[in-house]
């Protein structure tokens, strides 16, 4: 955060951001919930609704897509955005490593 110039943000506040930007993207609301890891509350949710993960991935790589572009930072393609193991990097600064 330092290193980018932003002002502290707390892990609650960017559940918060994140919940708010997928509004953005039309991201099903029970589709945020699950992501975001909140107990079902409807009992269509709880009994009929089966996401698999594949499906829950889809959306989140698309509302993380739209997250980087709003910022100007060009999303990963191919074989890279499915490698989940690549580093942390800062962008637009110096890489502080």
């Amino acid at each position: 955060m330092r290193a980018a110039g932003l002002p502290h943000v707390t892990i609650h506040g960017l559940r918060r951001s994140f919940g708010t930007l997928s509004e953005w993207v039309e991201v099903p609301v029970g589709i945020v919930a699950q992501i975001q890891g909140h107990k079902a509350s409807a009992l269509a949710e709880k009994h009929y609704r089966v996401r698999p993960r594949d499906l829950l991935r889809l959306w989140h790589v698309r509302i993380e897509t739209w997250i980087l572009t709003e910022a100007g930072i060009e999303p990963p393609q191919g074989e890279i955005a499915q490698d989940r193991s690549a580093t942390l990097r800062v962008v637009g600064g110096t890489d502080t490593r």
